[in-house]
């Protein structure tokens, strides 16, 4: 079923890739010089070719090339580019009211979307929703909640973990390059405790959860805990998927003590991962749910959902802000949520993952220097390793982005180590593109620097 609805979706562009300049193309390197002129060097891009317009899983530059687009904007157009019930939406509501702000003349959007947060959340108990601007402001409100609630101060968050870039998401992310250097300082009370990934550590679930545990027990002990803070599956940290077991326990030890289980779903939520949040996939229910990035088709929305005896516990005006939940976004959001159920779309996403699988799923047996292929649904990750080790290959990565850029195929970089290659396609992608997209990747691969053939410096037509 699923299959069939990808095969008829109509687009309006063309879902090929199709490259009529070199890339950059000359337009796309005007702008770059006049973005050097004019924009903080600090927003540094990935790939400098400047799109014009798109709609599926193809991106078109301002040069006219087509080009394959498996990062979604970081995991936001899980629906695709540019869709037409979501412009409909959009347009429908800009043209009847743009802001008010929800507490100060509530409207109804808001509510619609609330009421939706509260069925598609995981967990059958009463559920109450705060709309934010960004997934950094949702984790950020969603940590004021629990300390409010619990009456505790101490987070908890995983190794490798990515939350965002306001200052106290910063003090929750792992790594301290690019986001954190040179930012400080931070608030205190945050820990980060080992996350499993099963690629690294060899242990099962319940011996990683175990071990993260004996870290709150003997480094910051439980009563002093508001929250635990995890992502079901790591996006920036490298589609770190935990070993079966893990998460069951954390939230076990978590309803034991006090503590407030946060799944972070900024990523990996919204049908990206074959169901409507990563964490059904471990079987288990958490008190609250940070929504973002896909909800809403590229408007800006994010959102807390959890247990209402938790979000009730701030006073009113504790949470909110000008933007959030703005009409104009939340419009988009219902569309969302209506086309992912209309169209299957959670059934997509688990058709890309099979096609992944078969595709890609290999690597491991026909390149020394992949040394994992892993993901769920529409959100893969590829680490690459020194041949015949598992040291991180930060090298072939970057090696295999600017190949596959310049030949019209936009991937994206993870991992505490850079080592990562992270495939985000929006789950309306058709096999036939994943099937040339991942030529250019082989192809970048088989081309790494001292393999003994060179890039082809002609990209593909």
């Amino acid at each position: 079923m699923a299959a069939e609805a990808s095969a008829t979706r109509s687009f309006s562009v063309p879902q090929e890739r199709r490259l009529v300049t070199e890339l950059p193309g000359p337009r796309s390197r005007e702008l770059q010089e006049r973005r050097i002129r004019s924009v903080s060097r600090g927003a540094g891009t990935l790939a400098n070719i400047y799109m014009d317009h798109g709609s599926g899983a193809v991106l078109v530059d301002v040069d006219g090339n087509q080009i394959i687009d498996l990062g979604c904007g970081i995991g936001v157009t899980t629906i695709g580019h540019a869709n037409p019930d979501v412009a409909a939406a959009v347009a429908e509501q800009v043209a009847k009211l743009t802001h008010t702000l929800f507490t100060v003349t509530p409207y109804e959007n808001y509510v619609r979307v609330a009421e939706k947060l509260a069925e598609i959340t995981p967990g059958d108990f009463e559920k109450h929703s705060v709309l934010v601007n960004s997934g950094a402001e949702a984790v950020e409100n969603a940590a004021k909640i629990a300390r409010r609630y619990t009456g505790r101060r101490a987070l908890v968050v995983l190794d490798h973990a990515f939350h965002g870039r306001t200052n106290m998401t910063m003090a929750m992310t792992y790594r301290p390059w690019p986001e954190r250097e040179g930012m400080g300082p931070f608030p205190g009370d945050i820990h980060s405790v080992p996350i499993s990934y099963p690629f690294r550590d060899g242990l099962s679930g319940e011996e990683a959860a175990e071990r993260a545990i004996d870290l709150i027990e003997t480094h910051i002990g439980p009563r002093e805990v508001a929250a635990f803070f995890a992502e079901p599956i790591q996006g920036d940290g490298g589609i770190i998927i935990p070993a079966p077991g893990y998460f069951a326990r954390i939230a076990e030890y978590c309803r034991d003590n006090g503590i407030v289980f946060v799944a972070d779903e900024i990523q990996a939520g919204i049908a990206r991962t074959g169901a409507w949040y990563s964490i059904e996939h471990h079987g288990v229910v958490p008190d609250l749910v940070t929504s973002a990035k896909g909800i809403a088709g590229g408007m800006p929305l994010a959102a807390v959902t959890g247990r209402a005896e938790i979000m009730d516990a701030v006073q009113p005006g504790g949470i909110g802000g000008t933007f959030g939940g703005n009409p104009v976004s939340t419009a988009a959001a219902l569309a969302v949520f209506d086309l992912i159920e209309r169209e299957d779309l959670i059934g997509e996403a688990q058709r890309v993952e099979r096609t992944l699988v078969e595709r890609i799923g290999d690597w491991p047996d026909r390149f020394d220097v992949v040394g994992d292929v892993r993901g769920k649904g529409a959100m893969f990750g590829v680490e690459l390793v020194q041949p015949g080790t598992r040291k991180p290959n930060p090298a072939a990565l970057k090696h295999v982005l600017t190949y596959a850029a310049e030949r019209g195929v936009i991937a994206l970089d993870a991992g505490s180590w850079d080592s990562v290659l992270r495939l985000l396609p929006s789950v309306v992608i058709s096999g036939a593109l994943i099937d040339d997209a991942a030529g250019v990747l082989e192809e970048a691969l088989a081309t790494l620097p001292g393999s003994g053939d060179e890039p082809d410096p002609v990209p593909a037509s």
